[in-house]
């Protein structure tokens, strides 16, 4: 695997903004998911928030069920968990091959309010 070199936040898209339903937010990722790719990004990062009691949320839940449907499909590489976000054994891989991982300001705040998905 070639390491590639970024110097800069990861681009991202506030998926909690305007509290939409999970229906409208899953047809908003996946447009985002298609911008994302048609302009080479490989690594985008999604806010969808963890909650507003802290312990799961629509969202948060629905759109990583999503994620891992689009994964399962080859759709995408994969995604990260924001609480997983960090120097963790399954995260190193993608952090080896995608340099900019660890110099996002979210990397290793625990942030479950956050997603990161790496596409191909």
């Amino acid at each position: 695997m070639t390491k590639k070199q970024f110097f800069k936040e990861l681009p991202y898209k506030n998926l909690e903004s305007g509290m939409p339903s999970l229906a409208d937010a899953t047809r908003s990722m996946a447009q985002f998911i298609n911008e994302s790719k048609h302009t080479q990004h490989r690594v985008v990062k999604i806010i969808h928030g963890y909650g507003s009691s802290g312990v799961g949320g629509k969202l948060r839940v629905g759109l990583r069920q999503d994620l891992a449907a689009r994964s399962r499909s080859g759709k995408i590489k994969g995604f990260i968990a924001g609480e997983r976000f960090g120097k963790y054994e399954e995260t190193q891989p993608y952090i080896n091959q995608y340099t900019q991982l660890a110099v996002d300001p979210d990397f290793g705040r625990g942030n479950a309010g956050i997603t990161v998905i790496i596409l191909y």
